[in-house]
């Protein structure tokens, strides 16, 4: 969302997508419609944000009363990005428990396209007026490497600084606040530190616990702002030997070496977002951090917690490039899609519950409730989106500078060796230079030396 880490599964819907098959059932071919007409819908919501839930809810409401006799089945897995996609593959397994339209993580594309899960949707899309409505660029988020379509983006985002405008007028630090480098971060967080030390200063995600939310609004705006990239796109290479690499661990051990975040065992634990949105920002006891632009879902009405100050007290601004080299700011996006399930006895009718959930008025529900950045141009153009929140144009800014994640088949294993190389420095483990030639070994062995390049 992408957030990356949120709260633990629901046993209820864990017993559902363990035992239940609904519809799954397989022989689902380039058409029609089962005898069953029923459909199974398998997504994920949050304690903090039900919206995915309410949407679903209105598009399972109409489409019923538009088709007599369809039944459409909701199974709302409430639990960390993590959490579900391990119970969303467990059910893609078999045929028999398979759903037939399912909300996917975009980074997930490549390899679910791989494991045969995910149905083509070339012919659909062709038949269907309202995808001439969505962003060119984001239409990309859904192919995959045999360059044909294989999900629907509900909405994308950006990452920026978020950071207490209370706090840092304390620290004397001018608001509104644009470091132009990574020196400039640290300055006004060891200032924050010195002048109130019950504040913590400037947070970065570290660790395996929080997930892709470590990578995504951490470790990528430090890397790719060196220059220096996780993936050669020329050459179809993983990148080793990076110096940017290193000194992004660096930037990193320098804040928990210093205090200057969260403490390590409070990164460790994969609800710390929660302490950071639902205590430390609202209770002035955080200077900044990383993370999506949809962050002010976290404390709308509905949300995380109900902060209506928050437009007034928090300010955003751009993350910076290292040394304040061009382009000098550096973004990182990804987002979440619904896509159909390759074993869907009704891919007709499947593909039609889809459009449902996906047409102008849900898509502006859910991008506006959810803080993201409009991916249909009509939502995009609605007043309703223009005034969702405060910051909608400042981190919609950020999509030129943005970067997006590999959509690799790989990609997920890569990822985690990034995580552990971010959490043996944050612990005092590994020196950056020793993680980061852990990170090289581990990458090499995943994708053989032929397919990494030395930078």
């Amino acid at each position: 969302m992408l957030r990356d880490y949120r709260f633990k599964v629901s046993l209820m819907a864990v017993g559902v997508l363990a035992l239940t098959g609904c519809s799954g059932g397989g022989g689902g071919g380039e058409g029609g419609t089962s005898q069953s007409s029923a459909l199974r819908i398998v997504y994920q919501t949050t304690e903090a944000n039900a919206t995915m839930d309410e949407v679903m809810k209105k598009a399972k409401a109409d489409f019923e009363a538009a088709h007599d006799g369809v039944t459409v089945n909701l199974e709302s897995i409430t639990g960390s990005d993590e959490d579900y996609a391990t119970k969303l593959a467990l059910s893609q397994r078999s045929p028999d428990t398979a759903p037939d339209v399912f909300y996917e993580d975009t980074f997930k594309i490549r390899s679910d396209v791989d494991a045969g899960y995910l149905l083509n949707l070339d012919q659909y899309l062709a038949g269907w007026d309202d995808w001439a409505n969505f962003n060119e660029g984001a239409k990309e988020a859904g192919r995959a490497d045999d360059g044909s379509i294989y999900a629907v983006p509900l909405g994308t985002d950006t990452r920026a600084i978020w950071y207490n405008k209370n706090v840092l007028q304390k620290a004397g630090v001018d608001v509104p606040w644009a470091p132009k480098d990574w020196n400039a971060i640290l300055e006004a967080a060891r200032a924050i530190k010195s002048s109130q030390p019950d504040v913590v200063p400037f947070n970065l995600y570290a660790g395996t616990g929080t997930g892709e939310g470590t990578v995504m609004q951490s470790f990528y705006q430090l890397l790719y702002g060196t220059g220096d990239t996780l993936y050669d796109d020329a050459e179809g290479k993983w990148v080793v030997g990076s110096q940017g690499f290193i000194d992004s661990l660096a930037f990193l051990q320098t804040l928990y070496q210093e205090e200057l975040a969260v403490t390590p065992a409070e990164a460790l634990d994969p609800n710390v977002w929660q302490m950071v949105f639902g205590q430390l920002f609202p209770e002035d006891k955080l200077g900044g951090t990383v993370e999506g632009s949809y962050s002010p879902s976290f404390w709308q009405e509905g949300g995380l917690v109900d902060w209506p100050e928050y437009g007034d007290v928090m300010g955003v601004a751009p993350f910076p490039t290292q040394n304040g080299q061009e382009p000098g700011a550096v973004s990182m996006s990804g987002g979440w899609t619904l896509a159909v399930g390759a074993n869907t006895a009704n891919p007709d009718l499947a593909f039609e519950f889809l459009t449902e959930v996906m047409n102008q008025e849900n898509s502006l529900q859910y991008t506006v409730a959810n803080s993201q950045i409009a991916v249909r141009t009509d939502v995009a153009k609605d007043p309703a989106y223009l005034d969702a929140n405060p910051f909608v144009g400042d981190v919609s800014e950020l999509v030129s500078v943005t970067n997006y994640r590999p959509a690799t088949a790989d990609y997920p294993q890569i990822s985690t060796a990034v995580q552990e190389a971010t959490e043996a420095v944050m612990m005092g483990k590994q020196t950056p230079a020793e993680a980061a030639a852990e990170f090289d070994a581990a990458v090499t062995d995943l994708v053989g030396a032929e397919n990494t390049v030395q930078k």
